[in-house]
């Protein structure tokens, strides 16, 4: 099933950047008007763990997990260190990971550091 984005990501480090109560949310969405900095993730695509020698015992999977700060241009610096630490908590879990954006919104002035992670787990 889903993989354990917010578990694997509520480090020390992490709650650093997005408070002691995380601002941590799935389905790529987040409160309207939650302060920044903030973390959004949503699945890509899981599928089962296919072997040929019986059923699946395991289902991996893609995650999008974007880091969002701003609106201020000072926020940058933030977004990468947030990021930063993202990135070494999933490192930290064997995760493999990489950041597939870098950008700042047009309309909001967020800035956006967007890493994909792939999770294998055992059923």
């Amino acid at each position: 099933m889903l993989a354990p984005v917010f578990k694997t990501i509520n480090t020390p480090a992490v709650r650093g950047h997005v408070g002691a109560n995380p601002r941590i949310y799935g389905s790529g969405m987040a409160p309207q008007a939650v302060p920044t900095p903030y973390i959004t993730w949503f699945t890509v695509i899981d599928n089962p763990y296919d072997q040929l020698s019986g059923p699946p015992d395991a289902d991996s999977g893609t995650v999008q997990i974007d880091c969002w700060t701003g609106p201020d241009d000072s926020q940058e610096a933030v977004c990468i260190s947030l990021a930063g630490a993202v990135r070494d908590a999933l490192d930290a879990a064997g995760i493999a990971n990489r950041i597939i954006i870098h950008t700042r919104e047009t309309d909001t002035k967020l800035f956006r550091i967007g890493l994909q992670a792939d999770f294998i787990r055992g059923r």
